[in-house]
């Protein structure tokens, strides 16, 4: 297992963060995010699909669960907040996306943990207590792949890249 701690001041920072994800991820990649309501998961998200080279608008996809963005690499982002569980999930043909040629973003992923594949990025967003826009991001790689994005992420912000 893999980890990073980063605080972000803004929701500026936030997709920056995103952004250099995104630019680390390949086809097969899943980015599990988790947070309270409007703690930046769409936000992070926006960034991710501009890392992959994507150019049309993120929205969150809350009410239709699942928005396919076409580019470069394809993003396939999933919101499980209105599903009831792990078999809908899978209803919803997730594991044929993830097994396919983009990156799946899932948010709320705590609801549907058990139907993910053990190898993801896990990104935790919470707020920073006494700021209005700050952000505590951590972000954990399980498995062999997600450990290794973790841990480029991790020498690339080190070396202020």
């Amino acid at each position: 297992m893999a980890e990073l701690e980063v605080r972000t001041e803004s929701a500026v920072t936030t997709k920056a963060l995103g952004e250099k994800l995104g630019r680390l991820l390949r086809p097969g990649d899943l980015v599990a995010l988790t947070g309270a309501l409007g703690a930046g998961k769409t936000c992070f998200t926006q960034g991710l699909a501009q890392g992959l080279g994507i150019k049309a608008a993120v929205t969150s996809p809350t009410f239709v669960l699942i928005k396919e963005y076409a580019g470069p690499i394809p993003l396939y982002h999933f919101d499980a907040y209105r599903l009831s569980g792990p078999e809908e999930f899978l209803m919803l043909g997730s594991a044929e996306y993830f097994a396919g040629a983009g990156v799946c973003v899932v948010e709320w992923a705590d609801r549907v943990a058990e139907a993910l594949p053990e190898d993801r990025i896990e990104v935790e967003i919470r707020y920073l207590p006494g700021t209005a826009e700050g952000r505590l991001i951590r972000l954990t790689g399980r498995g062999r792949r997600s450990r290794s994005v973790v841990e480029e992420l991790k020498r690339g912000l080190r070396a202020g890249n």
